[in-house]
């Protein structure tokens, strides 16, 4: 079973910006893709950005017991991360990177713990978060008070996750994503390699404990039945 790279951040803060570029510098991760029942922006492709659902199909799928994790961001917006989607990863013999929800995010790490690294891509303020969302230019009015408010709120489970790092300047952001992931594959890598190694050394002295075992009995039923009487 692989690791886990969870990059979650509230809309705007830049999460799908840092999750491209770590797949870019790191061969290991792949990148897991979600369900939504929300429709596609411009360029996105299906089974590729997401795996865009109607909202009649996701619901199956959440009767089913299809969804790791799976949330209503919005009234009739889902979102979710199918179980086959991670399988498909591992088996692969890949690392996962996700760009999820928060609240996603939190159950993903609850379920995988040490197995994830959870990241919060916190945007330097909401007055911020506000001028990027308007540049987008792909919300309505509505859509973005919609995630203001939410954001407001995501930005109260920070504390939930492994790290914390602020999305002010993009290119110092990505430095610091990319070294906090590089990191924590390589110390879980020499981790399980100290395991092993310890591992064998203890399977060593137990073999050689039961061989010395073997050779007493060997000796001791020697002896007994060379007795001079």
């Amino acid at each position: 079973m692989g690791k886990m790279i969870i990059m979650t951040a509230p809309s705007g803060a830049g999460k799908t910006t840092i999750v491209r570029h770590l797949l870019k510098k790191i061969d290991r991760l792949s990148f897991s893709v979600s369900a939504t029942t929300r429709a596609p922006r411009a360029g996105e492709v299906d089974g590729k950005d997401y795996y865009f659902l109607s909202e009649k199909k996701f619901r199956k799928k959440i009767a089913k017991g299809a969804f790791a994790e799976w949330e209503e961001v919005y009234p009739g917006k889902y979102y979710g991360t199918l179980k086959k989607e991670i399988k498909r990863v591992w088996k692969e013999g890949k690392d996962i990177v996700f760009d999820i929800e928060v609240k996603g995010a939190t159950n993903i790490k609850r379920i995988y713990g040490k197995k994830a690294l959870a990241i919060f891509i916190k945007p330097p303020s909401i007055e911020e978060l506000l001028n990027r969302l308007q540049k987008r230019d792909t919300e309505s009015t509505n859509s973005i008070k919609e995630r203001i408010s939410r954001a407001k709120e995501e930005m109260t489970y920070q504390n939930s996750f492994d790290v914390v790092l602020i999305n002010d300047v993009l290119s110092i952001a990505l430095i610091e994503a990319e070294e906090v992931v590089q990191n924590f594959l390589t110390q879980t890598t020499e981790r399980k390699t100290t395991e092993e190694t310890e591992d064998i050394k203890e399977k060593k002295k137990k073999k050689e404990k039961s061989s010395k075992k073997k050779s007493k009995k060997k000796k001791d039923k020697k002896d007994s039945t060379n007795v001079n009487w």
